[in-house]
């Protein structure tokens, strides 16, 4: 009986966080072995990425499986969220480990890569996310290395999408106008999705990148627990910190879950989606979720389904 020949191997893609966050087309394999991808703004096609950063958040969480893990890495852009499933086995003695380093205080650089994922919310808005094939706790040498070749690859793809422009939306237009072959399919899949944007933030992350790379700016520290991020220093982002901003969050929680559970459980992904609608960022809106479980305002009965805590 003839095979079905499976398609190679993808290659990891360098992407900084902020590139992968604002993706939100997905391009499904139209076969059972061809592989599906995360289509960004500036036209990266994302199977398989290789990331790097800071340790930000470790978690164990036990299913109906076995257990399952998620992480944060964090990178001058942003934060990359990643899970180790339950049916990867040989993964979580080494997710162990790491987790034990981090829950003494120890705060170190990873690389990982991962598989991309994402999650759709009911409204359509999609939330990215990476699943861990492989990671390594590795120097500042070998951190320095990724920052300087992803700013390379993200700076490639912000010129390929400029010079796409003014160009016709096919293959033989956009090579025409300087755009190399390999980025030529994903700049058509973007252009047709996601319209006019300002590529300016990528460009600041880069610059972000390569100030630590150069050791201009030392702002991710791998030793000290509370050291700032480049989200939190950068003059313009926003800073809105209100104190009650936490509370409104629980509280939000408390009200979303109480509407939408009808006995089995909230989706943590539907929180946070809902949450993120309401104003609130990604970052915040987990956070506000461990604030709401640790507090004892909801409960996770079964692995990423939340209930309120009987009164």
């Amino acid at each position: 009986m003839q095979q079905t020949p499976r398609v190679g191997r993808q290659s990891a893609i360098r992407i900084f966080a902020n590139e992968y966050r604002d993706a939100s087309l997905p391009e499904e394999g139209s076969g059972e072995y061809d592989p599906s991808f995360i289509i960004t703004k500036i036209g990266a096609k994302i199977n398989r990425a290789l990331v790097c950063g800071v340790i930000d958040r470790v978690e164990r969480r036990e299913g109906e499986n076995g257990p399952n893990y998620s992480g944060h890495i964090r990178d001058p852009t942003g934060t990359h969220l990643f899970n180790v499933a339950s049916f990867q086995p040989e993964l979580h003695p080494d997710f162990e480990e790491l987790m034990a380093r981090y829950e003494t205080g120890d705060r170190f650089l990873l690389a990982l890569v991962g598989k991309a994922r994402w999650f759709e919310t009911e409204d359509g808005g999609i939330f990215t996310s990476l699943r861990a094939e492989e990671f390594s706790i590795i120097d500042k040498e070998c951190y320095t290395n990724w920052l300087v070749q992803t700013a390379d690859a993200t700076l490639r793809r912000i010129d390929a999408h400029s010079s796409s422009l003014e160009s016709d939306l096919n293959p033989a237009a956009l090579e025409a106008a300087g755009v190399p072959s390999d980025l030529v399919d994903g700049l058509i899949l973007a252009r047709g999705h996601y319209g006019d944007f300002d590529s300016e933030a990528y460009q600041v992350g880069v610059l972000q990148a390569l100030s630590i790379a150069t050791g201009r700016t030392n702002v991710i520290e791998t030793e000290a627990e509370d050291a700032p991020t480049l989200e939190q220093s950068t003059t313009d982002a926003p800073t809105p910190q209100a104190p009650s901003e936490p509370s409104d969050a629980v509280e939000t929680i408390i009200e979303i879950i109480r509407s939408r559970d009808t006995g089995q459980g909230v989706d943590y992904n539907d929180i946070v989606a809902a949450l993120v609608n309401a104003g609130h960022s990604r970052e915040d809106a987990e956070d506000a979720i461990d604030s709401a479980r640790d507090q004892g305002e909801v409960m996770e009965p079964r692995f990423g389904f939340f209930q309120l805590v009987p009164e």
